[in-house]
């Protein structure tokens, strides 16, 4: 597993974009050495690595533009701060202005704000170049040659194999859904924490909703991927929608866990459930294997032994013991069969040519839906103009610090790389504490390791060409954990810095870069407490209302299904992927919240047992949808809808009183028309639904009890 881990990282785009970056830094430099012109090398490695931060996973057109727009930016920067270095005032007030606004440029997005970070980067790196006025434009004009290199570099690159990078995003995606099905397993052994369990869920949520959104991005706003009609785009397309309805199932799979092992734990047949959900774990960890690696696999693990064995001991247990009920196991393995489709699925996509003939079947889905597209409207960055915008007061704060750190540079720290302050203040404030405060103590631990290795390095290994070599380790070592592990990242990029400037001829620098490091550290750390900051109890509230709303949702087209309506299959994949993206930034708001000053851990308890509950919720009513979405109901009870209108009713409740609105679910409405064209007819369990929808009763109950004690 471990042999198959590490191959899967080589496969990946984290370390396909450490090649990418670190061969498209330093070719200008190696090249131009060549010829005897190091000095425009080291510039154009400059421009370049401006540029390769705006290089994250994403739709190669978006890639292209954002790329385009830094080149522009960077060389206005460096052309302004070649000028306004002469004066330390100017200089002053270039660094406060550019702060503010390019910290704003978060408003438009990721790919937005790493623009910002390029053109902040040349801005701190030209800094403290000596160079004449007239030398002023040349050199900015070689800056723009080395970024207009690297995006240039950057297209054929993608150019050569236009798949590859989705390829790469999709297989890191199923490989999430593998490790969230594993803690799923865990429930059903009887030594496994609850409670613990539960948080390594949502943990884990938090990874598989990102990782879906990058997927989505990836697949639905490439047109390549869309509109094209080959097999890899098709296959590719397929196998997430499997992915996605796979990870339903798996929602789905969830029950009182307590009452579960209670009621069954004499039987031996939870550690049976649980070793055939670990062993799928297996089979979808090596699908992820598959997509990364772009092979096949010609004998992938057929559960139906092992379901049916499951089933007999189901089947013996109804006849030993015929007063308990065992309609939920039948329901978990209704489940795990369900699972099991899916992956088989995903093996034959990579196994056969029936891909172009399934694809034909589900090609009307308005993939477009799925995505978010972003506003890049003028107005949106004045309207941002006040204290009432988040992003308006990290601006302000990051104008304010690194007009600390510019002074604290020119009158403290008066050492030759003293914009390694400013530069550590760029890197670590975040709009968030706990984001700002993860990320100091990781550069803290990094730079301070990493400076060991590099003194090591350089004191026992004198000969240029083994360090040389080893540069060029560390260089791809540190651009392929940027995004996967910061800590490590920065514990290769110190001694490949260190290496730099020993070439450079400049030694002895490790104390000042160590030193510099810790003061913008702690004069950043410092400043996301005390200055404008940003805590999550602030904004928790919309957070905690676009969950309920999107359960909320979700439980409509449930709704719909059961008063006998024919539910659209957009509209109802659209639900379940805003209640995944809303659990998922739930999650997220959760952990940060808890790595805050426990002064600012408002009702922490309560938020906690919120995003459980919501969890559960979702997962219960993920259980019913994958019984009728998509099916046809033989009647109506009137029961049944007076048990999910009471349910409506309570969340509905709950989300007034968290300032958000209500949903109405009418009987009478129109129905819609499907995509399916013979659905299938149903006859439901009526007791098993009963006993679900009194579930989700009962925790929606829960929820708005919770609800309440958050707003006190």
């Amino acid at each position: 597993m471990q042999f198959r881990e590490i191959k899967s990282f080589f496969y990946s785009q984290y370390f396909s974009d450490g090649l990418r970056i670190t061969i498209g830094v330093l070719i200008p430099s190696l090249i131009l050495a060549q010829l005897h012109y190091f000095d425009a090398g080291v510039s154009m490695s400059l421009g370049a690595l401006c540029i390769s931060v705006v290089d994250t996973p994403g739709p190669v057109m978006h890639k292209r533009n954002a790329m385009a727009i830094c080149n522009l930016c960077v060389f206005i920067v460096a052309v302004i701060t070649g000028f306004a270095r002469f004066n330390i005032y100017t200089l002053g007030i270039e660094v406060t202005l550019f702060s503010f606004l390019f910290s704003m440029f978060t408003i438009y997005g990721n790919r937005a704000a790493s623009i910002g970070t390029g053109a902040l980067l040349v801005m701190i790196l030209m800094m403290d170049k000596a160079e004449p006025p007239s030398e002023v434009l040349s050199s900015s004009a070689i800056i723009l040659a080395g970024g207009v290199w690297y995006m240039l570099f950057s297209l054929v690159f993608f150019g050569i194999r236009p798949y590859r990078a989705a390829q790469q995003t999709l297989g890191e995606s199923i490989d999430e859904v593998a490790k969230f099905l594993r803690i799923k397993a865990a429930f059903y052994l009887p030594d496994t924490d609850i409670d613990a369990n539960y948080h390594k869920l949502v943990s884990q949520q938090i990874k598989v909703s990102q990782s879906q959104d990058l997927v989505r991005e990836m697949l639905f706003k490439s047109r390549l991927l869309v509109r094209e009609s080959t097999s890899a785009s098709r296959i590719l397309v397929l196998t997430f929608i499997d992915l996605v309805d796979m990870y339903e199932n798996i929602m789905a799979t969830h029950y009182d866990y307590a009452y579960l092992r209670d009621k069954f734990k004499h039987t031996g047949i939870l550690a049976d459930v649980a070793k055939i959900i670990e062993h799928m774990a297996n089979e979808v960890d090596k699908a992820a294997f598959i997509v990364l690696s772009n092979t096949k696999y010609k004998n992938p693990v057929d559960f139906t032994p092992e379901l049916e064995k499951l089933k007999a001991k189901i089947d013996i247990l109804a006849q030993t013991e015929p007063e308990t009920s065992n309609i939920i196991l039948k329901k978990i393995l209704v489940n795990l069969r369900d699972m099991n489709q899916k992956i088989t699925s995903i093996y034959n996509y990579y196994n056969s040519d029936s891909a172009n003939l399934l694809f034909e079947n589900r090609r009307r889905v308005e993939y477009s839906r799925f995505v978010t597209h972003q506003d890049y409207a003028p107005h949106i960055f004045t309207d941002n103009l006040s204290f009432d915008s988040a992003a308006f007061k990290h601006a302000l704060r990051v104008a304010l610090v690194c007009l600390i750190g510019f002074i604290t540079a020119k009158t403290i720290s008066q050492g030759h790389h003293s914009y390694w302050i400013l530069l550590t203040i760029i890197v670590i404030l975040k709009p968030g504490f706990s984001l700002s405060k993860q990320r100091n103590y990781q550069r803290l631990i990094g730079t301070i390791f990493g400076g060991i290795i590099g003194i090591a390095l350089l004191i026992f290994v004198p000969d240029k060409t083994v360090q040389f070599f080893c540069m060029v380790f560390f260089m791809l070592g540190c651009y392929s954990f940027l995004r996967f592990n910061y800590v490590l990242s920065v514990l290769f990029m110190t001694p490949y810095i260190l290496i730099v400037f020993s070439f450079l001829g400049v030694n002895h620098i490790v104390q000042e870069r160590i030193t510099d490091t810790l003061i913008g550290s702690v004069i950043a750390f410092i400043a996301s407490y005390l200055i404008f900051p940003a805590w999550e109890y602030e904004q928790i509230q919309l957070t905690l209302r676009e969950m309920i709303c999107a359960n909320i949702n979700y439980l409509v087209k449930i709704a719909e299904s059961l008063s006998g309506k024919t539910v659209d299959t957009t509209e109802y994949k659209l639900a379940r992927k805003d209640v995944f993206v809303k659990s998922g930034n739930l999650s997220a708001a959760f952990e940060r919240m808890t790595s805050e000053p426990k002064s600012k851990q408002k009702n922490i308890k309560e938020i906690h047992k919120f995003v459980v509950l919501n969890h559960i919720l979702s997962s219960y009513i993920a259980t019913v949808a994958a019984e009728i979405i998509g099916k046809t109901l033989n009647n109506s009870q009137p029961d049944i809808i007076r048990s999910i209108k009471k349910s409506l009713a309570v969340l509905n409740d709950t989300s007034a009183k968290l300032g958000g609105q209500k949903a109405d679910f009418n009987t009478e409405r129109s129905t819609q028309v499907s995509l399916d064209n013979k659905p299938e007819l149903l006859v439901p369990d009526d007791s098993l639904l009963k006993e679900q929808l009194g579930f989700i009763n009962k925790i929606s109950a829960d929820i708005a009890r919770v609800s309440e004690n958050i707003l006190v």
